[in-house]
C-alpha cells in the first residue's frame, strides 16, 4: 500500500534534493514523475523498479504453518527511495560510493503460539552495490536480503514465481520462501491510479498479488522448519502522494476462505476525519476486481492496545462491513503487540497478523494483515 514507511525517508529526500521548476504538470518540483491516469500496467516490466518515481515498495505479508500446525505471521518489505529522478549513474571518474537511491527493508515474525513478535531492518545505499532494484524484472536487494521473480512466460506474462530471503544478523531467524500466484495481479483504483487525496500528485500506481501459495523454510530461534501457507504482495510507486494535513492510515488485507480478498484503506486527517479518497478493492474468486468507494464499506474499531514501547494507543480489533457484497467480519490480532518500534527510518507503526471471523467472532472465515501508522506520532512529510 502507498502507506509504508517511505514517508519519513521522503522528508529527508525533500531536504536533500535540489528543487527545480517543473517542466510539465506530470512531475514534482524536484523532477520526479507523478502517477497520473490513464496508466496501463505492463507485465513483467512493471514488476521491476521505476526510478523516475520518488518512492516505491515491494511488500509481502503472510501466514505460515509448520508440519505440526504451528502458525507464524511474517512481513518482508523492500523500499526504493530516489534522491534524484531517473537514478543517474555515477560517471567513470566519480566515486563508487556515489549513489542516488536508498533501499530500506524490514523483516518481522509473529509467533502466534508463543505470543511473541520481533522485527529487524536494513538501510542499504545504492553505493558499491549495497542495495539495488532492477528495471524490467523483479530483482531487489538490500544487503543480504533479496527478492527475485521468474515470469511464467508465454501468454501468461502476468504470473510469476517469486523467491524471498531475509535473516537476522546472527542467522538464528530467517525466511526462505517461494510464492506462486493463484490469481493475476489485482489493479487498484481507477484508470491505473490509486488516489490518496485531491491534489494532482496524490496518487500512486498500485497492484497486488492477493493470493500467493507459499512454501519454503522458516528458521526460528536457530531451528529450521518446513512451512507452507498463504501470502499477499503489494507493489506500489509514486511521488509526493501524501499531504501535510494527513496524520496516518489504516490498511487492511483480508484473504477469505471463499477465495475472495479485500484491500481497504482509510487515510486519517489530523483533524480526526477520514480523507474522502480512501477506498478499496474486492477481488473475486475469478480474479476480477470490484472498486470500492469510501461509502461502500464501514470499519469500526472494537478494542484498543497501548504500546509500552512508544506510548501510542492503537485500535486492536475491528468490525468490517460491506453490505452490497454480504461482508460482515470481525478482525482480531493474533498477538496484541506487533508494533515495529524504532525502525531505521524513524517511524514506529503497527503491522500484524489477524484472524478473520464471522460477525459473532466465533467462526473462522480467513486470515489477514493490518497496518496502522500515525498512532505513535503523526507521519511527518
Amino acid at each position: 500500500m502507498f502507506h509504508r514507511l517511505v514517508a519519513s525517508v521522503t522528508a529527508i529526500v525533500i531536504l536533500a534534493t535540489t528543487l527545480a521548476s517543473p517542466s510539465d504538470a506530470a512531475i514534482t518540483p524536484s523532477g520526479f514523475t507523478i502517477a497520473t491516469a490513464p496508466y496501463q500496467f505492463v507485465f513483467p516490466r512493471d514488476h521491476g523498479a521505476h526510478p523516475g518515481y520518488q518512492s516505491e515498495w515491494w511488500y509481502y505479508t503472510g501466514h505460515l504453518k509448520t508440519t505440526d500446525g504451528r502458525r507464524f505471521g511474517y512481513e518482508l518489505t523492500f523500499f526504493r527511495v530516489g534522491l534524484k529522478p531517473g537514478d543517474p549513474q555515477p560517471g567513470p571518474t566519480q566515486s563508487r560510493w556515489r549513489g542516488h537511491e536508498l533501499y530500506p527493508a524490514h523483516f518481522a515474525l509473529t509467533d502466534e503460539a508463543g505470543k511473541t513478535f520481533f522485527h529487524v531492518d536494513r538501510f542499504a545505499r545504492e553505493a558499491i552495490g549495497m542495495g539495488s532494484a532492477a528495471k524490467g524484472k523483479l530483482d531487489v536487494r538490500a544487503d543480504d536480503w533479496s527478492l527475485a521473480g521468474s515470469p511464467a512466460g508465454g501468454a501468461d506474462r502476468e504470473r510469476m514465481t517469486m523467491h524471498a530471503r531475509a535473516q537476522t544478523p546472527d542467522g538464528v531467524d530467517a525466511i526462505d520462501l517461494v510464492q506462486m500466484p493463484a490469481k493475476p495481479p489485482a489493479i487498484h483504483g481507477h484508470d491505473g491510479i490509486s488516489r490518496k487525496a485531491q491534489c494532482p500528485s496524490c496518487a500512486s500506481h498500485y497492484y497486488s498479488y492477493t493470493r500467493l501459495r507459499t512454501t519454503g523454510s522458516l528458521t526460528f530461534h536457530g531451528k529450521k522448519l518446513a512451512v507452507d501457507g498463504l501470502s499477499w504482495m503489494d507493489h506500489e510507486y509514486g511521488s509526493d502522494e501524501l499531504q501535510r494535513d494527513q496524520a496516518g492510515w489504516d490498511w487492511f488485507a483480508i484473504q477469505l476462505d471463499d477465495k475472495r480478498e479485500l484491500m481497504l484503506y482509510l487515510l486519517r486527517q489530523k483533524d480526526g476525519s477520514v480523507t474522502p479518497q480512501s477506498s478499496g478493492s474486492l477481488v473475486n474468486p475469478d480474479g476480477s476486481v470490484t472498486y470500492l468507494r469510501r461509502s461502500d464499506f464501514a470499519i469500526e474499531k472494537t478494542a484498543t492496545w497501548h504500546s509500552p514501547h512508544t506510548g501510542g494507543t492503537y485500535p486492536s480489533g475491528w468490525r468490517v462491513k460491506i453490505a452490497s457484497h454480504d461482508v460482515d467480519l470481525v478482525l482480531a490480532p493474533t498477538v496484541a503487540d506487533q508494533e515495529l518500534a524504532g525502525t531505521s527510518t524513524g517511524v514506529s507503526y503497527w503491522e500484524g497478523a489477524v484472524d478473520v471471523l464471522d460477525a459473532s467472532g466465533k467462526t473462522p472465515l480467513g486470515v489477514g494483515y493490518v497496518e496502522m501508522t500515525g498512532y505513535a506520532g503523526a507521519i511527518s512529510l
